[in-house]
Formats: C-alpha cells, sequence, structure tokens
C-alpha cells in the first residue's frame, strides 16, 4: 500500500511530531509532505523518508513559520502528491487536511481545528500589540473561510481525544472516532528514581497564548516560589522580561536533560485548556503528579480524587487566575507525600503507542473494507 503522511511543519518534536513518528512504525515506506522542514533543528528521526516540503520552506520564512498564517493556504496548494497514494494521512491542527486528493482514501487524524479560527481566536488576538489585532483578525477570517472548504476533503476523521472529536462536531458538523496520542514505550521501561529531592515546580511546551504560562509568571511572581519553564515559542521573550528571578526558562534542551528537570520536579503544572496534552502523560510515566486547569484534554488524562489521593495523578483548579492555581498549589503542598508514583506510572501506562498503533491500524482496515 502506497501512504503519504501530511503534517503542518517539523520544526520541533513535540506531540504532533512524535504522533507522525508512531504512524512511520505502521507505514515505514510512507512519504511526507510538510509546509516546514528544519532538519537541523528537527534532527534525524525523518532521514529515511523522502521529505517534500512547501513553497514556504524558505531559510527567511521558516523564522515566522507560526506567523505567517495567512500564507498556510498557499504552502498546502504547492503541495502536489508526486504519486497515486492508496492512502494520505493528514496530521492536523492547521491546514493540512487541505492537501488536494485524487483518489487516495484520506484519513485525518485530527488533533484539533485550527486553533486561530475556531473556538481561539480571542486568545490570540488579545497576545498581540492592539494595533495590530484588526489585521490579525481580518486575516483569520480569511483562513477561516478557507478552512471551511477542506472540511469535506477528508474520508475518515479521527480525534486525539473526546474533546477535540467535540470540536470536529461542533465546527465542522463531522463524526470523529477517537483513538488517544501514542506515549512511547520507553519511558515506562526504566525504574522510577524515589530518591532525587523535589526542587521546584515544572512547566514543559510551548510558550504561545492559549498555553498560559503568563498566568504561571504571574502567579509565581507572586508567591515567590521557584518554577522551570522548558520550551519556547512567541511569548516567551514577552514573559521572560515579566518573570522575577525564582522563574528560569530554559528553552529546547535535549531529552536528557529534559528527563533530569522532570525527574527533579514536584509537579508539572499544565494551566492552558488544551486539545488532549501528551506532556502530562509523558510526566506522569515519571510518577511525578500533575496540577491542571479543569478543562479540555487534562479531563481525559489527569485523575483526581482528593478523599483518596493516594489513587490520583494529579489535581485541577477551576479557574485560569492567579488564586485558583495558588489554592490548587497550597492543597498540592499538604497532600504530596500522599500521591502514589506507580499508582501514577500505571495510569499513563494506559497510554502507551502500542494501544495507540493497534487502534489506528484497525480503523484504516476498516474504512478500506467499506
Amino acid at each position: 500500500m502506497k501512504v503519504a503522511i501530511v503534517h503542518y511543519w517539523f520544526m520541533t518534536r513535540r506531540g504532533g511530531e512524535k504522533v507522525v513518528e508512531s504512524l512511520l512504525k505502521l507505514y515505514p515506506n510512507a512519504d511526507i509532505y510538510t509546509l516546514f522542514y528544519d532538519e537541523k533543528k528537527y534532527g534525524n528521526s525523518l532521514k529515511n523518508h523522502k521529505v517534500y516540503t512547501s513553497i514556504l520552506n524558505t531559510l527567511f520564512l521558516r523564522k515566522y513559520y507560526q506567523k505567517i498564517y495567512p500564507l498556510y493556504p498557499i504552502g498546502i496548494k504547492s503541495l502536489k502528491l508526486k504519486e497515486d497514494y492508496d492512502l494520505v494521512i493528514s496530521s492536523e491542527s492547521g491546514p493540512a487536511k487541505g492537501v488536494k486528493i485524487n483518489n487516495s482514501i484520506h484519513v485525518c487524524y485530527i488533533h484539533s481545528p485550527m486553533r486561530y479560527c475556531w473556538g481561539f481566536t480571542y486568545e490570540y488576538l488579545k497576545s498581540m500589540k492592539p494595533v495590530l489585532r484588526p489585521v490579525a483578525d481580518f486575516f483569520f477570517k480569511k483562513l477561516k473561510k478557507w478552512d471551511r472548504t477542506t472540511i469535506d476533503n477528508v474520508d475518515l476523521y479521527i480525534a486525539n481525544s473526546k474533546n477535540v472529536a467535540n470540536r470536529v462536531k461542533k465546527y465542522y458538523n463531522k463524526e470523529a472516532k477517537v483513538i488517544y496520542p501514542p506515549i512511547e514505550s520507553h519511558l515506562f521501561k526504566k525504574p522510577l528514581n524515589l530518591e532525587i529531592k523535589n526542587e521546584y515546580f515544572l512547566s514543559f511546551g510551548a510558550i504561545t497564548p492559549y498555553k498560559r504560562i503568563d498566568l504561571l509568571v504571574d502567579c509565581f511572581n507572586e508567591n515567590g516560589e521557584k518554577l522551570i519553564v522548558i520550551g519556547s515559542g512567541s511569548e516567551k521573550e514577552k514573559l521572560m522580561k515579566r518573570a522575577r528571578n525564582n522563574i528560569e526558562f530554559k528553552g529546547f534542551i535535549n531529552d536528557l536533560e529534559i528527563e533530569s528537570y522532570i525527574q527533579k520536579s514536584k509537579a508539572l503544572i499544565f494551566p492552558g485548556e488544551e486539545d488532549f496534552g501528551m506532556i502530562p502523560l509523558e510526566v506522569m510515566s515519571y510518577g511525578i503528579p500533575v496540577i491542571a486547569f479543569k478543562k479540555g484534554g487534562a479531563l481525559e488524562t489527569v485523575v483526581e480524587q482528593k478523599q483518596n489521593i493516594k489513587n490520583s495523578s494529579g489535581i485541577f483548579f477551576e479557574e485560569q487566575n492567579s488564586k485558583s492555581l495558588q489554592n490548587a498549589l497550597d492543597f498540592f503542598k499538604k497532600n504530596k507525600k500522599s500521591f502514589d508514583p506507580e499508582w501514577i506510572r500505571n495510569h499513563a501506562r494506559k497510554f502507551e503507542e502500542h494501544n495507540f498503533l493497534k487502534q489506528f491500524k484497525a480503523e484504516v482496515k476498516k474504512i478500506f473494507k467499506n
């Protein structure tokens, strides 16, 4: 079977890219199509595959790849499929599903309907300078109009969570199967390190408006406790200027360094409304609990039982403000010794990669039979 995988970009190795790497275990000879690919930043994971990039993939435009969203439709239109594929898989939270399909079966694994356009436009506009907001709003509306034209380009939607399946139904009026994304098996093979002293709270992931790292900065500026922030993104420089000395921004670091920071943390704090969120489960695989905003994908990954902490993987805070988060931090500090690292890891193990691969393969088999 000839297979093509279309993914929005390969600039950093985050959740969406890890999903593609898992799909390549099912389809090792698949060709890859993408808007942007920076091999130097991304690493060697795709070196044995044909990778076709859009006309946007220039040194200059790659620097601004998250900000040139008005050009995404142009980039997708430039991605001409090189062969008559039996199966095209789009890995989607942007424009990937808009690729022109010939006679192929098109399965869209959707991380989210495009956030700029559907449900989170205000958050993106709010993060911009007031003078830029009307221009950005104009282009968001244009992009939304284009996105509507690509909805019926898909034979089967597979959502990464019930949360996203509900959004696909709400915004696209399409039913979506749910297959949770893969958590790498090797994370569960190392023994839990229970002797390491918990030194700080941890934030890990992209630093973009909807992730609400600004909330962490405000809260920890006030309480003075140590916070480590791993990751980069459009909000990083602005937040670094606001942060006091107890908050350290580490940027992008290698996997070994990430592991060390996770193992020494008290808890991961997850303040945004996520579509699903693989990072909390990756952190749970080390037996570390999660403090999360009680909305979105976290409701499907974090187990909170305040009367039975030993069977919990974390706790929630109800509102995206400093007071609500601080209340959760206070509760956590009083009860942190009651969390059971083994229980937390076993909970995360339910999302291990082999489950994803088995379910995805079964859904593809089904659609070809039909």
